[in-house]
């Protein structure tokens, strides 16, 4: 049988919903139900009235989606799809960080574990970062984590004097700056658009910054321009779907590879096989012990809130 065909079967049989993110191979993105960014993806999780969530996405992602949904079956095509950013926050050492800052309020960004999510106040996407933190009374001492580059980011928009918690994103601490004022220079006419997650030289070149969302709407609104995109690399098939007539660039990466720009390995471990075996097997699916699901549920919602 054709693996669409196939999964659009199990889909209907099983009132399964497939949540993809931007990220991921195109196609996966072109048979999920709904493609979008953190904030976006974290909204459809909360409203679904589907049985089972597939979650074409990373790890961190797919256990978000359980933590609002306890008595749903949520389904990751592939467990080893983790997360450098994740990975740079043990639990045990953010611990003791926050226990050594009693006074600050703590604000995760969602690309973190539910083991993190349950020792936070209130959690955040790129989308929604700077209203989060400014929700928060400027008298209010904040911990920022773990993303040190969109926390920085942050603090400079805000004024705030965040203390953030020294993580990263691997695929966008990749972005050579060198290369990018090379390919500038080959497209002068270009706009330079980057995530916020890309370090401070990135940023400093950039017209607009934003989310992966904020950026597809950036080039939406401005068709006729020419873009050269800082983030990772698949978030050109949706984009381009949105202006089929506007030349997009994407970032060229330090190392060099096999598309000359940023890939996150993670993302695209997920393929349309594994896509198909999970959701008939149902299986591999995620669980999230119930006392960190209820810690973490509550900074969830309040972003989820604020968010409206």
């Amino acid at each position: 049988m054709d693996l669409i065909e196939g999964i659009n079967a199990l889909r209907l049989e099983k009132n399964a919903i497939i949540l993809a993110h931007y990220y991921q191979r195109d196609e996966i993105q072109k048979i999920a139900d709904y493609v979008g960014d953190s904030l976006g993806l974290s909204q459809k999780a909360a409203d679904t009235n589907a049985s089972i969530i597939v979650f074409a996405g990373v790890h961190f992602m797919a256990e978000t989606a359980k933590i609002l949904n306890p008595t749903k079956k949520v389904l990751l095509p592939d467990l080893s799809a983790g997360c450098s950013l994740a990975d740079s926050c043990p639990p045990d050492s953010f611990s003791k960080f926050i226990k050594s800052h009693p006074e600050h309020l703590v604000i995760t960004y969602i690309n973190c574990s539910a083991e993190i999510k349950a020792m936070s106040d209130i959690v955040c996407t790129s989308s929604n970062a700077l209203k989060i933190v400014e929700s928060v009374p400027k008298d209010r001492p904040i911990i920022f984590a773990p993303d040190k580059n969109l926390g920085r980011y942050i603090s400079k928009k805000t004024g705030r004097d965040l203390l953030l918690w020294n993580g990263s994103c691997l695929v966008h601490e990749a972005f050579s700056v060198d290369k990018l004022l090379a390919l500038y220079k080959t497209y002068p006419e270009s706009k330079i658009i980057a995530h916020p997650e890309s370090e401070e030289h990135i940023l400093e070149l950039a017209t607009y910054i934003g989310s992966t969302a904020g950026m597809i709407n950036y080039v939406k609104n401005r068709p006729e321009e020419q873009y050269i995109v800082a983030t990772e690399a698949g978030i050109l098939h949706k984009m381009q779907l949105e202006v089929p007539n506007t030349v997009l660039i994407p970032a060229p990466a330090e190392e060099d590879n096999t598309c000359a720009c940023s890939e996150c390995a993670f993302m695209k471990v997920n393929t349309l096989q594994k896509l198909y075996d999970c959701l008939l097997n149902e299986r591999p699916h995620i669980e999230v012990q119930e006392d960190i699901r209820l810690r973490a549920l509550q900074p969830i919602q309040r972003m989820l809130e604020l968010s409206k």
